[in-house]
């Protein structure tokens, strides 16, 4: 999912209760022709810019900025997404950027989501998942789990994430709160399983209010590189 605006997807507390995540998302996207920037996360751009490019499976692609940015340095790309309005925009974005024929995109409600669905017997070079954040019920944890073991021997998985909120945001403050790269790495078991941490931070953002106010939030960041 992208982030690089700050649209709010919260339900507001007290409201009717939410539509299922398909629903729920397709509703979200059809509120505007186009919700994000369709830049690609920055965050993904520094990880990611330099390596060598190969297959790429990316969880919540939403509108499509990253696939199309990962195309656009060579990578073979698979986005999945639940809303079907946001991969019709996916794929427009791709067509008009000329890397349709790099980017596969499959819709799929990542809750029921496993590796053995994801085009490849193989692995990816990539696995990566951008604010992978739902206010409609979402096993983040076992959805990353199952992320690990798309990745292919010596690839890598990049997980992007908030550390909180802006206090001008309908989010609920996360209970529990929402893991650090450090803890979500052995949340993971990365380091049992031998896998090279090459990333776990916490990088600041300045965020604007929709009145014109500004806070200072934090996205986690981990990039781990599985062995041979």
């Amino acid at each position: 999912m992208q982030e690089n605006q700050s649209h709010q997807h919260a339900a507001p507390e007290g409201s009717a209760p939410l539509p299922p995540p398909d629903q729920f998302w397709d509703g979200f996207y059809r509120e505007s022709t186009q919700v994000w920037s369709g830049n690609p996360n920055a965050l993904l751009v520094r990880e990611v810019e330099g390596l060598k490019p190969g297959t790429a499976l990316e969880l919540g692609c939403g509108e499509g900025a990253d696939a199309v940015w990962l195309a656009k340095q060579g990578w073979d790309v698979t986005g999945m997404d639940i809303s079907a309005v946001a991969l019709e925009r996916a794929f427009a974005h791709a067509r008009e950027a000329g890397v349709e024929n790099l980017v596969t995109l499959v819709e799929a409600d990542l809750a029921d989501w496993s590796a053995t669905d994801s085009g490849t017997d193989h692995g990816y070079d990539l696995v990566c998942a951008q604010f992978l954040h739902s206010p409609t019920d979402l096993p983040r944890n076992a959805i990353l789990q199952r992320a690990v073991s798309a990745v292919a021997p010596r690839g890598r998985l990049l997980v992007v994430g908030h550390q909180g909120f802006p206090p001008w945001g309908r989010h609920p403050v996360p209970d529990p709160a929402l893991p650090t790269a450090e803890e979500l790495a052995a949340e993971l078991g990365l380091a049992e399983r031998g896998w090279i941490i090459e990333t776990a931070e916490a990088i600041p953002r300045t965020v604007q209010g929709p009145e014109g106010q500004e806070a200072v939030i934090h996205d986690n960041v981990l990039l781990a590189r599985r062995g041979a």
